[in-house]
C-alpha cells in the first residue's frame, strides 16, 4: 500500500520530502507532481529502476526515460552539451521541457536508448519535486504517469491511488497539476527536432 503524504505545493514540508526521499533510497518508485503532469520517480542509481518504470507503464527500452536534475549546471554531468543546445537549454531551464541528448557515461546503459545511447533530460519547475530532488542530492529518474494504453497523463492523486496503491511505495499529493506532458524536443541533429508538443510552446524558444 503506497505512502500517501499532502504535501503544500509552495512550501513542501521538510519531513514529508524526507520520508520521500527514504521511500526511494529503499527502491521504492514515487509518484510526484511536476510543472506538467504527475510522473513517477525513482533514484536513478537503482539498477532495478528503469525496468520497473518501463513496466508500470508498459513501455519497451527505446522509449526515452527522463533525467530530473536540479539546474542547468547538473545537466551537463549526465548530457553531452554543445554551445548550441546550452543556449536553447538555458532559454528553457527550468520549465515544461524534456530534450533529447547524448548520454554520459554517469548514465547506465540499461537506462539510456539502446542503440541510440541518447536520455530525456529536463529540469523541473515544482517546488516540490525541486525539494525531493534536494533531499535526495542527486538527479532522479522518472516517467510521466500515463496508464497503459491509455493517452492521457493522470492529474489527481487520489485516482493514481485507486490505480498503484500496490505498485508505488509513496505518493506526493500537492493538487492538481496542468494536466499536459512535457514539450519533447531532439537535440541530436543539427538542427532541434521536436518530437511532442505537450506544455511547453516551441514558438517560445523560436522552434516551429
Amino acid at each position: 500500500m503506497a505512502l500517501f503524504l499532502s504535501i503544500h505545493p509552495e512550501n513542501p514540508q521538510p519531513r514529508l520530502l524526507k520520508q520521500a526521499a527514504q521511500w526511494l533510497g529503499e527502491g521504492g518508485l514515487v509518484a510526484v507532481p511536476t510543472d506538467s503532469s504527475y510522473a513517477v520517480v525513482a533514484r536513478l542509481d537503482d539498477k532495478n529502476a528503469a525496468d520497473r518504470l518501463r513496466r508500470l507503464r508498459g513501455l519497451d527500452d527505446r522509449h526515452h526515460l527522463t533525467v530530473l536534475c536540479r539546474d542547468l549546471a547538473e545537466i551537463g554531468h549526465f548530457a553531452r552539451v554543445d554551445n548550441r543546445q546550452y543556449r536553447l537549454l538555458k532559454a528553457a531551464t527550468p520549465g515544461p521541457w524534456t530534450f533529447i541528448l547524448e548520454a554520459t557515461k554517469e548514465v547506465p546503459r540499461r537506462v539510456s536508448h539502446p542503440s541510440r545511447k541518447t536520455i530525456g533530460i529536463r529540469v523541473p519547475d515544482h517546488l516540490v519535486l525541486l525539494g525531493l530532488l534536494e533531499q535526495t542530492d542527486g538527479p532522479l529518474l522518472s516517467t510521466t504517469l500515463i496508464p497503459k494504453d491509455e493517452s492521457d497523463a493522470l492529474n489527481d492523486a487520489e485516482d493514481i491511488r485507486a490505480r498503484y496503491d500496490h505498485e508505488l511505495a509513496a505518493i506526493l499529493d500537492a493538487g492538481a497539476c496542468p494536466q499536459s506532458p512535457t514539450t519533447v524536443i531532439d537535440l541530436t541533429s543539427d538542427e532541434p527536432v521536436v518530437v511532442r508538443v505537450g506544455r511547453g510552446d516551441p514558438a517560445s524558444l523560436g522552434l516551429a
